[in-house]
């Protein structure tokens, strides 16, 4: 995604800081910036603005702000990035565990905005790209799990040999024009129902 195609969100409640980002970013190629430098009804707003990625700006953030911010960085999956003036190991972990893609302490630079600010992309990218894979990796072992459930029912009713039993899951499913795993679930269902313990 190009740029200038980017929709930056810059939440500061100090305008003359939020119209320094908002420089940064136009001369780095970032056209459509928004600000908001109001922080009620915050998280409404973000929705309603959609950003494609938020840069925050925060002086001397006390906790109840940060945590404020956290939980709407876990609540809209997007890259953020967060400046803060000072901070604190615990303040620095619970942003980690919130899912800001970087948050940087010591201020703001303007120079600094734009590489900042693909850091940000790059690493929430990269995160999102690992708990899609790690979802995908659970589901695959969920799915083998049922299917080897299946197996056994087949082999303790019909007394089949593992390959036996999978080569019928197969010939079924490809009869049925499923997948293998739904037919499996089929199978530990329709057990669980007739015979409570079968399916264990």
């Amino acid at each position: 995604m190009k740029s200038s195609s980017l929709t930056v969100l810059v939440i500061d409640e100090n305008r003359i800081r939020a119209s320094i980002i908002e420089e940064g970013l136009r001369e780095g190629g970032y056209d459509q910036v928004r600000i908001i430098d109001d922080m009620h009804g915050l998280a409404r707003r973000i929705a309603e603005i959609n950003p494609d990625v938020i840069v925050i700006d925060l002086e001397n953030p006390n906790r109840d702000m940060l945590e404020s911010f956290f939980q709407i960085s876990r609540a809209i999956q997007r890259p953020i990035a967060m400046f803060v003036d000072k901070s604190d190991e615990a303040s620095i972990e619970a942003a980690v565990d919130a899912g800001v893609s970087a948050y940087i302490v010591d201020g703001l630079k303007q120079e600094r905005v734009r590489p900042i600010l693909k850091m940000a992309i790059s690493r929430f990218n990269a995160f999102s790209r690992l708990s899609r894979e790690l979802d995908e990796t659970r589901g695959e072992l969920e799915n083998r799990k049922i299917i080897d459930r299946a197996k056994g029912l087949l082999m303790r009713s019909r007394g089949l040999s593992e390959e036996a039993a999978y080569a019928l899951l197969r010939k079924a499913a490809m009869n049925q024009n499923r997948k293998i795993v739904e037919i499996a679930q089929s199978l530990v269902t329709a057990a669980s129902l007739l015979d409570p313990g079968a399916s264990e």
